[in-house]
């Protein structure tokens, strides 16, 4: 088998690994080639490492981050809104084209926001970002439904129905409520004002039905890429869900953390003229603070 080929398996499971693998791949190719170690060798160790794994996958997350998740009397009105699709950890983006769907859903109301929405770029890669005003005490739930991703390292399309919460002027009510999205994780614990630590709670729901033993991927917003995990296995945590679709997660450090329930739809998408599998994920960004 050709290295090459070899090391695109091993190293090569998303769309952004698969060039660096090909880089690798030609470079090692020529250290053989320039007979500084048997090329057997070389061979023995690389299925050696296919046989003991390719290590953990890493998480996609759809993104809503608000320039403010609690507004106080005093403060500024305007929240600033960024949408993406990226691995949050790592800080590394990925093409978000137009959403399908962005709203707010305000007193167990939709109110359509996709004429707000201007192109930008998040980690360097396109991207969305809208301005809301708060113009009355209430709780707002922000939320996207994205244009279907094709992964074609995963050979599935993705579609990650993303939100989150906002609260203004001391109104905390309906921060439980449903959007009505086709997958969703209801909160059990208020999403905002959660000291770190605090655990958060979610029931995860797949066409309005709870999930049982859903697994859910957890990640922490990594924006200044200020902190580097001791092990792959720590960027993108997984825990499951209870049999009544119940999760909880306590979160070690203050800021955003991404919750993400993934769960194979019970219906394809047509790529290159095949049927492909698609992945429903609910996904809901929480921040936590300090103790201050």
């Amino acid at each position: 088998m050709p290295l090459n080929v070899i090391f695109t398996t091993l190293y090569g499971r998303h769309q952004e690994d698969i060039k660096m693998a090909w880089f690798f791949s030609f470079k090692l190719s020529d250290y053989v080639k320039g007979n500084y170690m048997r090329k057997r060798t070389i061979l023995a160790c690389i299925m050696l490492n296919l046989l003991l794994g390719t290590g953990p996958a890493l998480g996609h997350f759809g993104m809503i981050i608000p320039s403010d998740s609690m507004i106080l009397q005093g403060e500024d009105r305007t929240v600033t809104l960024a949408l993406s699709f990226s691995h949050p950890f790592e800080g590394r983006g990925m093409e978000l084209v137009k959403p399908k769907t962005f709203g707010v859903l305000i007193n167990g109301k939709r109110q359509n926001l996709m004429e707000s929405l201007n192109e930008t770029q998040v980690m360097g890669h396109m991207a969305w970002s809208a301005q809301f005003k708060i113009k009355r005490p209430g709780v707002y739930i922000f939320y996207m439904e994205p244009q279907p991703y094709w992964e074609s390292a995963e050979d599935t399309f993705i579609v990650h129905y993303t939100k989150t919460v906002v609260t203004a002027f001391g109104d905390d009510e309906g921060w439980d409520q449903g959007v009505g999205l086709e997958a969703e994780i209801i909160p059990l614990s208020k999403p905002y004002g959660l000291y770190t630590g605090n655990v958060f709670q979610g029931i995860v729901k797949l066409n309005a039905k709870a999930v049982p033993f859903a697994e859910v991927e957890v990640e922490y917003y990594n924006k200044n890429g200020k902190f580097t995990a001791p092990t792959e296995y720590m960027i993108t945590q997984t825990i499951k869900a209870d049999q009544n679709g119940v999760f909880t997660y306590a979160a070690p450090i203050s800021g955003w953390w991404g919750f993400a329930a993934l769960n194979p739809a019970d219906f394809k998408f047509s790529h290159a003229g095949q049927k492909k599998a698609v992945e429903l994920g609910a996904v809901i960004w929480v921040k936590f603070h300090d103790w201050q």
